[in-house]
């Protein structure tokens, strides 16, 4: 059996590798053979983090690039679709997916559906309205990030299933680390950067008065501007990432309280957790339930972000606490070793393939 991936990114971006591409392994093991074809390349995950001014010719030909593989036909048995096919143009696009007849699987890891609402302009809108919501009703099934999103999602696509944003647990792990001093780190992209921002001059207050080191991957060219003494600004890579995540003594997750922030699904928690490393978040979206059970500490205003930091760094044992319980936490709940059954079984019936049908057709070449 063939599945074919319509992602947003290439790798570069954490929701392709760990949304699809880790899964790609388990699949193969059942029969199904995943062929992803994303619509921006690296370079383009790349410029933003850099802001270097992005060709509209190499934009547009990668739409084109899309359209083609569409009409074309892609030769598959599953089409697995994320996020959107095209963003910013209206559902008409999207319906090529559907062309074939072949089932199509949604796969939401952020509130994509909110996007549209705030653009400017009557008529924009109103040639997008209800874009996403119609990709999911034409859907088969949907994968969804968090409970958040799958109580969304299930209006429109009643098989919606949770599937978390999970990691490889055998590759995330914790390790012990000699430290000079402690190191409060935070992972992601420019484009979440602004989440932290209003908490810098507290972490700089911290940093300064408590011998710590802020320690911030991935934030990119937009974070130069907010550097301080003991602040840390590192370019994120794929062969770096796990190495600098268990590199924290503290891992933190700030985020504002709106419509899209409700919809993210706390991957960098689960990387924190599965390392080990004692998480501190805001209680919004998902983040409330992936440090259920207290493997994590909750702060909201910034007095209270600050009383929490403090705390855990002063207190070694209650970060050895929350760390056994985060690592317990992440194996049972966030681990690809979970999810991946999970996933096998859902295509299988999507397809309405058997393991051994699905593994005869794929040596068969088919």
């Amino acid at each position: 059996m063939r599945v074919v991936a319509f992602t947003k990114y290439d790798r570069e971006a954490a929701a392709t590798r760990q949304r699809f591409l880790q899964y790609a392994p388990f699949l193969a093991q059942a029969g199904f053979a995943l062929d992803y074809r994303p619509l921006l390349g690296d370079a383009y995950v790349r410029s933003l983090a850099t802001r270097e001014p992005w060709s509209r010719g190499a934009l547009v030909g990668s739409y084109v690039r899309r359209i083609r593989e569409l009409l074309g036909g892609a030769k598959a048995d599953l089409l697995w679709v994320h996020a959107e096919l095209f963003p910013y143009l209206p559902f008409a696009f999207e319906r090529l997916a559907f062309r074939s007849g072949v089932p199509v699987v949604y796969d939401c890891d952020d509130a994509y559906f909110v996007r549209y609402n705030d653009k400017a302009g009557p008529l924009f809108r109103t040639a997008m309205a209800g874009k996403i919501e119609r990709l999911m009703e034409r859907s088969a099934a949907a994968t969804c990030g968090n409970e958040h999103l799958r109580q969304y999602v299930e209006r429109f696509c009643p098989r919606s299933l949770l599937f978390p944003t999970v990691v490889d647990i055998d590759a995330y792990k914790p390790v012990e680390q000699r430290r000079d001093r402690l190191t409060i780190g935070w992972i992601g992209s420019p484009s979440t950067w602004r989440n932290v921002q209003p908490f810098l001059p507290m972490l700089r207050d911290i940093c300064a008065s408590r011998n710590v080191r802020f320690r911030a991957v991935g934030a990119g060219v937009r974070a130069e501007p907010d550097r301080f003494e003991g602040m840390e600004l590192v370019e994120w890579s794929e062969e770096r990432e796990i190495a600098e995540v268990q590199g924290f003594d503290i891992g933190i997750m700030p985020l504002l309280d709106g419509a899209f922030e409700r919809g993210k699904s706390g991957y960098k928690l689960v990387q924190y957790i599965a390392c080990g490393v004692p998480a501190v978040a805001s209680r919004v979206g998902a983040n409330t339930t992936i440090l259920r059970g207290g493997c994590g500490i909750f702060a909201s205003s910034e007095a209270d972000w600050r009383t929490v930091l403090e705390r855990l760094i002063a207190d070694a044992e209650l970060r050895r606490e929350l760390s056994e319980k985060g690592r317990q936490r992440a194996v049972e709940e966030y681990s690809l070793q979970a999810y991946a059954p999970k996933l096998v079984a859902l295509f299988r019936d999507v397809t309405g393939a058997t393991g051994q049908r699905a593994a005869q057709r794929t040596s068969a070449g088919a």
